[in-house]
């Protein structure tokens, strides 16, 4: 960290000290969580679990429009905000994840228990609706693979169940950049049935040329109980999007025009449409004192065109399948599971077991991205496919707590996914390019925990995962030719973990939790990208890869009202294999080696987090935030890096009661030091645009009005 950031944290910690010292320490409610498909505290898993409540993910004048602004104090998660809405946050945990150039990767992701990570291990974060979001639990490390198709861990949000009287609450956010976030909530609960309805549209000019974007997101979550043990919830989920894609920056022109774009950019009009909709279905029925069932059903669609800087040139060869993607998608899915609780030996047991469906047809088709001496128009048609993706896993999992201070838990997971291409564009010498292919695993852990204390607990974890290429990664072959790329194969890991969670007694003067986490995988066949232009990549399996690292993390509640989080991650994310990749694209031969012990590009070394905020439930609220990050290779050689960065924001707001309206305004001020630097990097980018920059000093002004009936 720099020294300004030092001192101010120190000055804040100081004051914070000094108000303990005069009051009492406020007591934080119990957490429940569901992330292993047990009900449980995060404290009495034997993984490494977080969650981070709504009142988090509002709080400190956030805007509530990307999840990474609440995620910063999990160790281990880095979300980095490309500002580019056009490609989605650059999710990953453990690593994983952090070469994806669009979505997420490696990571599952769940809304309201609805996958938002498809089938293929493809995921999106764009429909989520942080306004009516009540939680969001992280999982990583070897209990992910409970989960399937995964290697990094699972991300939960759940939408806040309605409850009490009837609450309108509206928002309205402003900010640099154009950037403007209305929003509408109704919740309550009315005998039986519980609502919670939310819309709000996001609309930003974008913090560089050629980024403006704008998404409408409406949520509703309808809970119902029938009968005492027997509960029915409806989610359903709609979100509209369209942003600009600047696309990303050479070296020099980070340095020259960091808030510019490529000129390809603006000469192709490059950009992404997404409409998406979704409904599920969830049913709880307790069938005596020791059994439940629980079903669940979902459906929805998906339906994306995005314009790619492919030059005009390049698509001259017949085989190419053009600048223009369209993807229209239907995906849908179900879950049962059974939970029964009883007694072996001398201890408890709850054994769970479920079997999980899910599928995802997608016409695939593209286009010229010209038309005549028009560019970035829908042009020729160049590609049509029908394909199909969908795995059936049955999976086991139980814990037993066979000794009062000790308690084991184990499952596994059959996960079988098959992919299907059916080619429709078969013309002149672009032959039939269908197939088929299927992938499958046996996934077990077990993990084992000791209690040597109600305050103090040690934990191990050990699991085998598997990751398969997504669509998208199969989309396209190295040589530039159409069909999917079936040469590549799934990669598959091996995952240990060793931990210790402490906390405070509960007659403690100061509430604190604490947690420390090592962990090592090591993972076969890794895929990783052989080509990247245009915004198009190609992959390959690599050899052997290791990922090691110390998680770290402590928060304090201080009374009155003072809120301190501190998180650390160090990780050593590398090749333990040496390999050959593309120099450039189209490529039939790699010829670039890449030598082992080489950094993974896209991870950082060390990433540190620190916060602090004085929130009393009424009156001036104020905090401060603090992020460091250590450099960031772009690409397997390791001949680029994004440099280290450090970033401090400040908030300060007022809330107060008028006439049944509890009402607030918050101020915010981001990278309050106006520092320089790559909010991500594009892995392996063909024409060395690796670099998507961050803003600069930017700032949000919030307000928020809630009356209750």
């Amino acid at each position: 960290m720099n020294r300004i950031a030092l001192e101010a944290l120190a000055g804040a910690v100081a004051l914070s000290g000094a108000s303990f010292a005069q009051s009492q320490v406020q007591t934080l409610p119990p957490v429940t969580v569901t992330t292993t498909r047990t009900e449980a505290s995060p404290f009495d898993v034997p993984a490494s679990v977080d969650v981070i409540d709504g009142s988090r993910l509002r709080a400190a004048g956030r805007p509530e429009v990307n999840i990474s602004e609440a995620i910063g104090l999990v160790p281990g998660v880095t979300a980095r905000d490309r500002q580019n809405y056009a490609q989605d946050l650059q999710l990953s945990i453990r690593g994983f994840g952090a070469r994806s150039t669009f979505g997420v990767r490696g990571v599952r992701l769940y809304v309201d228990g609805i996958p938002a990570t498809m089938p293929d291990g493809q995921g999106q974060l764009s429909h989520i609706d942080l306004v009516s979001a009540g939680r969001i639990e992280i999982l990583r490390g070897p209990f992910s693979v409970l989960y399937g198709n995964s290697s990094g861990g699972v991300m939960q949000v759940f939408t806040e169940p309605g409850e009490g009287p009837a609450v309108v609450t509206a928002s309205l956010v402003s900010g640099s950049d154009g950037l403007m976030r209305p929003g509408m909530r109704v919740s309550g609960s009315s005998g039986r049935l519980g609502y919670v309805v939310s819309a709000n549209h996001f609309s930003t000019d974008g913090s560089r040329d050629h980024s403006s974007a704008s998404r409408s997101v409406a949520n509703a979550r309808f809970d119902f109980r029938r009968a005492e043990g027997s509960d029915f919830t409806i989610v359903a989920n709609s979100m509209d999007m369209r942003a600009d894609d600047p696309l990303g920056l050479t070296r020099a022109q980070f340095q020259t025009m960091p808030q510019g774009a490529d000129a390809s950019a603006t000469l192709f009009n490059t950009r992404k449409t997404v409409r998406q909709s979704q409904i599920g279905l969830v049913h709880e029925h307790r069938i005596d004192a020791t059994n439940r069932l629980r079903w669940m059903v979902y459906g929805g669609q998906r339906d994306t065109v995005q314009f790619q800087s492919i030059p005009v040139a390049t698509q001259g060869s017949p085989l190419h399948p053009g600048g223009v993607i369209g993807l229209e998608r239907e995906y849908a899915g179900a879950d049962l599971r059974w939970t029964s609780r009883g007694k072996l030996a001398s201890g408890e047991i709850e054994v769970v077991a479920g079997l999980s469906y899910d599928t995802l047809a997608e016409r695939r088709r593209g286009w010229q991205n010209f038309s005549g001496a028009a560019l970035g128009v829908q042009g020729t048609l160049r590609r049509d496919e029908d394909n199909k993706v969908s795995n059936l896993d049955p999976y086991l999992q139980t814990v037993w707590k066979f000794a009062p201070r000790w308690a084991l838990t184990a499952g596994v997971r059959r996960s079988s996914v098959r992919f299907a291409s059916n080619d429709n564009y078969v013309v002149g010498p672009n032959g039939n390019d269908s197939g088929a292919v299927r992938y499958t695993a046996t996934l077990p852990v077990a993990g084992l925990m000791f209690e040597m204390s109600p305050q103090l607990h040690f934990y191990a974890g050990a699991g085998r995962g598997f990751e398969t290429p997504t669509f998208n990664e199969l989309a396209y072959r190295p040589n530039g030719a159409n069909g999917l790329n079936f040469a590549l194969r799934p990669s598959r890991s091996d995952n240990f973990e060793l931990g210790i969670k402490g906390r405070s007694a509960k007659d403690a003067s100061l509430s604190t939790q604490w947690s420390v986490a090592a962990f090592n995988t090591t993972t076969q066949s890794e895929i990783v990208t052989q080509t990247n232009s245009g915004g198009r990549s190609t992959f390959q399996n690599a050899g052997d890869t290791r990922r090691r690292g110390l998680e770290a993390s402590w928060s304090a509640a201080l009374a009155p009202a003072w809120r301190i989080g501190l998180a650390q991650t160090w990780l050593d994310a590398r090749y333990r294999d040496g390999f050959a990749t593309c120099a450039s694209a189209p490529c039939t031969v790699p010829t670039l080696v890449i030598p082992a012990g080489n950094r993974i590009p896209g991870t950082a070394q060390s990433v540190t987090a620190a916060e602090i905020a004085w929130q009393p439930a009424k009156g001036w609220q104020a905090g401060a935030e603090v992020r460091r990050s250590s450099r960031v290779f772009v690409n397997d050689a390791n001949s680029d890096a994004a440099p280290a960065f450090t970033t401090v924001a400040v908030h300060a707001g007022y809330v107060f009661d008028v006439r049944g309206w509890s009402l607030a305004a918050v101020g915010r001020i981001d990278n309050l030091l106006d520092r320089r630097y790559a909010g991500s990097v594009i892995v392996n980018e063909g024409n060395a645009r690796f670099f998507e920059p961050a803003p600069g000093r930017n700032y949000t002004l919030k307000f928020t009005g809630s009356y209750a009936f």
